[in-house]
């Protein structure tokens, strides 16, 4: 099992940044996909980007241009960079490992980003 911490998140004013950064406990971080979710109030938890262990990128719709995900595979962490952040941001954010071959995935505890004026 991949232990997973997050940290970052906070409280940011509309049009602010905020850079989230996940460290994993693995030493075959590798061969990871490493995600970032959110989870806002009454709502399901959604994908917002994804990055392979090539280092291919994916982001949600609502995301896009906005949010870049990074990962240091010397160091076993991922980024999520967040620029112009708007009020419907405000979630906790987990971060994801899924394993390659069983597709487990394993989850950080989360970090709550709230962005309001």
């Amino acid at each position: 099992q991949v232990q997973l911490v997050e940290s970052g998140g906070g409280l940011v004013q509309p049009g602010g940044s905020l850079r989230l950064s996940c460290a994993a406990s693995r030493i075959i971080f590798t061969i990871y996909t490493m995600g970032w979710y959110r989870q806002a109030p009454g709502k399901q938890r959604e994908l917002v980007a994804r990055i392979t262990s090539g280092g291919s990128t994916g982001y949600a719709d609502s995301v896009k241009g906005r949010f870049t995900i990074s990962r240091d595979n010397a160091n076993n962490r991922v980024y999520l960079q967040m620029n112009n952040l708007k009020p419907e941001d405000t979630a906790v954010y987990y971060c994801s490992a899924t394993h390659p071959t069983t597709l487990r995935i394993d989850w950080g505890q989360g970090t709550q980003v709230t962005v309001s004026s």
